[in-house]
């Protein structure tokens, strides 16, 4: 039987299933950690309000709400009390897909401005031949281009069953999250007055990566992991 509420829920109450991390004994810390399969329509199974959200307002997210659900034994999943570093070793592998999205956001807010600079007519010439707009996008560029490379570099360790992957996709994912959230600012910056309006993407672009920065672990958290693993190689 699981108790609990988990808060701001990628997909409640739409995913017909979910991955719920339980114990029986907070005495136990890591070591009491399951992880069990509960379907939506299980009873006990509640969802809470959709939150109101500044980006990402295409996926819902919601509270899962447990009251007394009663999950068949065959629910759980792998090893009793091995949930927690089950846990651990799926961020390896989700936090690269975190990065993706960033870097996503991110190409379509430097394509936009890139757009809008070249057709943008100031003092008789596109603004893009202004030397301050052309370095913004310099600078946007190359903080995507090297986001892209940590990407495939963390998805490819990834796909090896690299030992390294812990790091590269710590790295990935908080390199990518920060560059998308510089190069949307940007790109709102290179669209001026119009950038801060919704008839244009790139205000939504901004508002879309902030979350990259936030879940499957802050960015915080990210620097956490890679000190520790980048100590950890040097013992």
């Amino acid at each position: 039987m699981l108790d609990g509420t988990k808060r701001f829920i990628t997909g409640a109450g739409v995913s017909h299933a979910y991955v719920v991390f339980a114990t029986k004994d907070p005495s136990m810390r890591s070591k009491g950690v399951s992880a069990f399969l509960v379907m939506r329509d299980d009873p006990g199974v509640e969802f809470g309000r959709k939150e109101d959200k500044m980006g990402i307002r295409g996926s819902p997210t919601r509270e899962v709400i447990l009251t007394g659900a009663r999950i068949p034994a065959d629910r759980l999943i792998g090893e009793e009390g091995a949930g927690f570093g089950y846990a651990m070793a799926t961020l390896d592998y989700s936090r690269p897909a975190i990065a993706a999205q960033a870097l996503g956001i991110a190409q379509g807010a430097l394509e936009v401005a890139s757009r809008y600079a070249t057709e943008r007519q100031q003092f008789g010439k596109p603004v893009a031949e202004f030397q301050g707009v052309s370095f913004m996008l310099a600078d946007m560029a190359m903080r995507l281009e090297a986001a892209r490379l940590l990407v495939y570099k963390a998805l490819a360790l990834c796909d090896a069953g690299d030992r390294r992957m812990t790091y590269f996709s710590s790295v990935a994912k908080c390199f990518a999250s920060d560059a998308a959230m510089s190069i949307t600012t940007d790109a709102v910056q290179v669209l001026g007055g119009y950038g801060y309006m919704r008839e244009y993407p790139v205000e939504r672009f901004m508002r879309d990566a902030k979350i990259t920065q936030i879940y499957e672990g802050t960015n915080q958290i990210q620097r956490v992991v890679i000190a520790r693993e980048l100590l950890k190689a040097l013992g």
